[in-house]
């Protein structure tokens, strides 16, 4: 969902909390090999491959790897990567380009891909571009050891095998870029939805879900170390299921929720045909679970609906929509859209509009339709809509989303909302920033009896297009 890069730079705060982890994990002793060799890992794409980066540097730290924001320091450079769309994976191999032209001043570098292109595309970075010395799939992480001594025996390593199994429920992961305040906590893995226009199901394989407890212990072990907020991520959280159905979404949302009333509840992703009313009438009973869906659309015809493989009708997402409005008047609500998809047509494309003037979304991720090889879309169809059509269309439905976003903002002037602060305003050190339970950043001034991490309640007296703007009270 968002094409921006990760590094490995940690804050005092994350250092202080994975040097007690590391105290405590396994209790192995380090190979001496890898003492003192530095990694460097960098995240595109969705939130489910930052939690991915988190999980391998845990790996790397317990073999013995000390970590560095500086690329052309490291032994070891990760990318994790995505294949959403092209212009990612284009971002991708520039920098990959990048790092090779570093290895060449420091030959016994090592490089790496991780993730969706790891999977998708390892012959031609191995054999084709031979840009990189590893290749991980999303799966093989705990195959790091191994991969490592092959690449130092000047072998070039690949494990991509998908598994039916694999949650990494054990691993402890090792947050990075953290501020100790806001962390992702990965319930299930893979996805079983096919989609005509994605690569998830090719390159993260079926869906499984991690064991409650373990999930209920990360979580509770975050509070514990001074976390106050927690999104539980999944390519489809509303399908997660533990012993048969016995513990679904809903059942492990109140779990998470129970833990303490001060830690702030997230999901991400939820699918329209999934999301249940019982789902809702947790998200209602506790006031920790905050009120933000994240219910991606794609398109608001029909036909073209079918064609994406989404199993629901412009209907049946309405209905939702309306269900949860009854439910949770409250509510903010995000979506994804994809603009120009195959055989579109002008008529289509304004009933994405309408849908939009409708549900009035609090904000939206907007993307062009870029074919994925190996897709069904790509198999099936035919790429037809003229490149100055889906760029047309775009600022179409971008505009819309301003207008209605705006709306959305306007609602709040004159309301009340508990914030919780995670840092200064990168605009200014003289206010706070933070985010409301519905996802939305508020600026407001600083105080010396608050500080990151604290829970305030702050009056909204203007908006900017994207902020709120208020003060605390």
């Amino acid at each position: 969902m968002f094409d921006r890069p990760h590094n490995l730079k940690e804050s005092s705060d994350t250092q202080m909390h994975d040097e007690s982890r590391q105290g405590e994990a396994l209790m192995i002793e380090r190979p001496k090999q890898y003492s003192g060799r530095k990694l460097y890992i960098e995240s595109y794409g969705c939130a489910m491959n930052f939690a991915d980066s988190e999980i391998v540097a845990s790996l790397m730290l317990d073999m013995g790897f000390e970590t560095t924001p500086q690329y052309k320091e490291a032994d070891v450079i990760f990318i994790n990567t995505c294949s959403i769309r092209d212009n990612a994976e284009q971002r991708v191999r520039n920098r990959l380009r990048e790092f090779s032209a570093a290895k060449k001043k420091k030959p016994g570098m090592t490089i790496g891909v991780l993730g969706c292109m790891a999977e998708r595309l390892k012959s031609k970075f191995l054999e084709e571009e031979k840009l990189v010395d590893i290749v991980i799939g999303p799966d093989s992480y705990r195959d790091l050891p191994n991969l490592l001594s092959q690449a130092d025996e000047g072998m070039r390593a690949v494990n991509v095998l998908l598994s039916r199994e694999e949650t990494y429920a054990d691993i402890n992961p090792v947050r990075l870029n953290s501020n100790g305040i806001s962390a992702f906590v990965s319930i299930m893995r893979g996805c079983d939805n096919m989609c005509s226009f994605c690569v998830v199901p090719f390159t993260r394989g079926r869906e499984r879900s991690r064991d409650p407890e373990s999930i209920v212990k990360e979580a509770s072990e975050l509070f514990e170390q001074g976390y106050r907020e927690v999104t539980l991520l999944g390519q489809n959280v509303d399908s997660y299921k533990w012993a048969e159905g016995a513990v679904n979404f809903a059942n492990l949302l109140e779990l998470v929720a129970q833990i303490n009333p001060l830690l702030r509840v997230r999901f991400s992703t939820s699918h329209p045909k999934d999301i249940t009313d019982e789902v809702l009438h947790t998200m209602k009973k506790y006031e920790n679970i905050c009120n933000h869906i994240h219910l991606p659309v794609q398109s608001g015809n029909s036909r073209v609906l079918e064609l994406m493989n989404r199993t629901y009708t412009r209907e049946w997402y309405i209905e939702r929509i309306d269900t949860i409005k009854r439910l949770i008047p409250d509510c903010s609500i995000s979506t994804d859209i994809i603009i120009g998809f195959c055989t579109e047509t002008e008529e289509e494309h304004q009933d994405t509009l309408s849908l939009m003037e409708y549900a009035q979304f609090d904000f939206a991720y907007m993307y062009t339709y870029s074919e994925r090889p190996g897709t069904l879309a790509a198999k099936r169809f035919e790429d037809d809509i003229p490149e100055e059509v889906k760029t047309r269309r775009f600022n179409e439905v971008l505009k819309m989303q301003q207008s209605c976003s705006l709306k959305r903002l306007e609602q709040h002037i004159g309301k009340t909302h508990q914030v919780l602060i995670d840092g200064y305003s990168k605009k200014s050190d003289k206010d706070f920033s933070g985010k409301s339970e519905h996802n939305i950043t508020v600026v407001f001034p600083a105080n010396e009896n608050n500080k990151p991490g604290d829970y305030v309640n702050v009056e909204i007296v203007r908006c900017t297009p994207a902020t709120l703007i208020g003060q605390i009270i």
